[in-house]
């Protein structure tokens, strides 16, 4: 029981936080099912057509290859959807033993989702299937990234700040290296509304900022080769 001496002030609890800062935005508990014909079905993570891992069947070859003993080794070259891919990569065997945490780099450029039709595909996803979309690829990368891995995400005003919340949750305001931007059109777009923007973006964040290595090359003049003591990939495991 406690007590209290006559004429000190009464004693405070130290206030009690609950929660966490995050991204939130409609079904986020869920998962999306992509349909045959470009639409999109919620459903719950359990269901076992977003559950199941899909086998990587050989189609084609160039060069030398292994065969299907070792094609694990080799460069892949994955036709499907993005994200049945991944979860190949991060579940099956015979390629998480290559893959997961040994990937050194991941270059995305996923929809920018401006609101506009086009052939190959429709850039007007709802912002919530947008986000569920990129948060359940994002979160495989994660996985396949070594310990000095980084990802870049190329983006435009759209979404880029939204992204940068929900890679600041999957890997952590402190592993995030740098947002740069990529003038692309010095004359600025014609078709915006108030300021003809002429840049994107690059999001750039590390598995791990204490171990995270960025290689450079040096570049000349406009129109000059690469310096021929610039670093390759050689044998490293890059995702695009």
């Amino acid at each position: 029981m406690a007590t209290q001496i006559e004429g000190t002030p009464p004693p405070t609890l130290s206030p009690r936080y609950e929660g966490r800062l995050e991204l939130t935005w409609t079904n986020k508990p869920l998962r999306l099912l992509a349909h045959d014909d470009g639409q999109y079905e919620w459903v719950a993570p359990s269901d076992y057509r977003v559950a199941e891992v899909h086998l990587l069947r050989d189609r084609d070859s160039v060069g030398t290859a292994s065969g299907t003993g070792g094609r694990a080794k080799d460069s892949l070259l994955v036709q499907g959807d993005a994200l049945n891919a991944l979860t190949s990569l991060v579940s099956l065997p015979e390629f998480a033993h290559e893959y997961v945490g040994q990937v050194r780099l991941c270059y995305i450029d996923p929809p920018f989702n401006t609101r506009q039709s086009f052939l190959q595909y429709d850039d007007t996803l709802e912002h919530s299937v947008w986000l569920t979309i990129l948060r359940d690829r994002m979160a495989l990368i994660r996985d396949l990234l070594a310990e000095d891995g980084s990802l870049w995400v190329h983006l435009d005003d759209s979404e880029m700040p939204y992204c940068k919340v929900l890679l600041d949750e999957l890997f952590g305001r402190s592993d995030f290296v740098a947002q740069i931007t990529i003038e692309l059109n010095p004359k600025g777009r014609q078709l915006d509304r108030f300021f003809a923007t002429s840049h994107d973006y690059l999001l750039i964040y590390g598995k791990s900022i204490r171990h995270v290595r960025l290689h450079t090359a040096n570049i000349g003049r406009p129109g000059s080769r690469l310096d021929s003591g610039a670093p390759t990939c050689g044998r490293e495991r890059v995702l695009v």
